[in-house]
């Protein structure tokens, strides 16, 4: 992002909370790696079928030819997102004229923060320039068109600092993406802003009252993690401390830890394991794992504790995987406790589990309770998402199917 309080993304005037303050697509983008193969919207998506690539967009061609060459080199291996979205962002540079340039800021003028890494964070740069020579292979000769300044190295540590992540309707990342302007906007672990995806589209909408001349903010993190695990991320990430009102004032760290610490501790430890087995789609081992954990701590750790959190997101993910709604819903009703202490209202992450637990509910045919779910889900994704998002509308219309089979339609 761009160095902390030297450019600042300013409203121009007063702001409501639910109103859209810009919006834009990508400068370049790329689909996730573990989405390429199920992934497909007018994009640079390739189906690997049969052992080659298919371009199942003709809209997407004109920017996605070169790439799909590079592709084609490396297969059945797929390069990092950093070094795909790396490699769009070379195209575009090379390809684009001065009248392209609408961006509030170039690449050039964002901050790589070279200055500020680790030797083992250079030393994994070049490992990915290295990755992206091999990826780029006849292409290479072109790297000497860039413009000055943006050498390989110095545009991978600008893309990867100013990056986002794009997410689907339930908040899951399932893309990156280069938004220039946007990456104006400083981070505040209580923003005032949200970042919402329709597609590879970003809007930034308020979620509360903005004044004139106020600072727009969003978040760079999840802030379901501690203080201490918040500001090693940015530092890490971002090359700066926070010193926001919640990480200075330690907010919410006694409820996130609570619980003994031996028994969360081996919790924290064993949480890669278990995304890993999410990954692999391997359900079956992670619900077993999950359960066979959550009841193990039950009497010592409670909900609140962020890493029975985790584990309660993960064997609810498992057990809707396998069909297995009831025990689905336990493990959904668990968690809204503890996501209302920590995502205040209107963060869109409560409202997605309002709705994940509202179809749980429906489908059980819990209408009261499915009914009261969506009633809450809509009053909080309104704000952040807008009233014509697909996701509010996907509400809305659960909203009325409940009402309707209640007899109050």
């Amino acid at each position: 992002m761009m160095t902390m309080n030297i450019e600042r993304f300013v409203s121009k005037g007063k702001g409501n909370a639910g109103e859209a303050i810009h919006s834009c697509e990508p400068y370049s983008f790329c689909i996730a790696k573990d989405f390429l193969k199920t992934a497909c919207h007018s994009s640079c998506v390739c189906l690997l079928k049969s052992g080659s690539f298919e371009c199942c967009s003709k809209q997407a061609w004109p920017d996605h030819k070169r790439e799909c060459k590079c592709l084609k080199r490396l297969q059945p291996r797929i390069p990092t997102d950093s070094v795909r979205l790396l490699t769009r962002t070379i195209f575009k540079l090379l390809s684009q004229t001065e009248s392209d340039q609408e961006e509030l800021y170039s690449i050039a003028e964002h901050q790589s923060h070279l200055a500020d890494m680790s030797e083992e964070k250079k030393e994994g740069l070049g490992h990915l320039c290295t990755t992206l020579q091999v990826y780029l292979g006849e292409e290479n000769g072109d790297l000497s068109q860039l413009p000055p300044g943006l050498d390989p190295i110095s545009l991978l540590a600008r893309v990867t600092c100013n990056c986002f992540s794009i997410s689907d309707g339930e908040l899951q990342d399932v893309g990156v993406g280069l938004y220039l302007s946007m990456s104006l906007l400083n981070h505040d672990c209580q923003p005032n802003c949200v970042m919402i995806f329709e597609g590879k589209r970003l809007t930034l909408r308020a979620v509360r009252l903005i004044r004139p001349c106020e600072e727009l903010t969003i978040s760079y993190t999840d802030i379901l993690a501690t203080s201490k695990e918040r500001r090693s991320h940015l530092q890490k990430q971002y090359h700066f401390l926070c010193q926001c009102t919640r990480c200075t004032t330690e907010d919410k760290d006694c409820d996130m830890l609570a619980g003994e610490k031996m028994a969360w501790t081996s919790l924290r430890d064993v949480i890669p394991h278990l995304k890993q087995l999410q990954s692999e789609q391997r359900w079956e081992d992670l619900l077993k794992e999950s359960q066979a954990l959550l009841h193990r701590y039950t009497d010592v750790v409670p909900d609140r504790n962020i890493y029975v959190l985790r584990l309660l997101d993960l064997a609810m993910d498992a057990s809707i995987s396998l069909d297995d709604y009831k025990t689905a819903l336990e493990y959904g009703n668990r968690a809204l406790e503890p996501y209302k202490l920590y995502y205040s209202d209107p963060h869109p992450s409560r409202a997605v589990e309002l709705l994940r637990v509202g179809k749980l509910q429906h489908y059980m045919g819990r209408l009261e309770e499915a009914q009261g779910s969506f009633t809450q889900a809509y009053d909080i994704m309104k704000v952040p998402h807008g009233t014509d998002h697909v996701l509010t509308n996907e509400v809305r219309r659960k909203l009325s199917e409940c009402q309707a089979e209640l007899g109050q339609v």
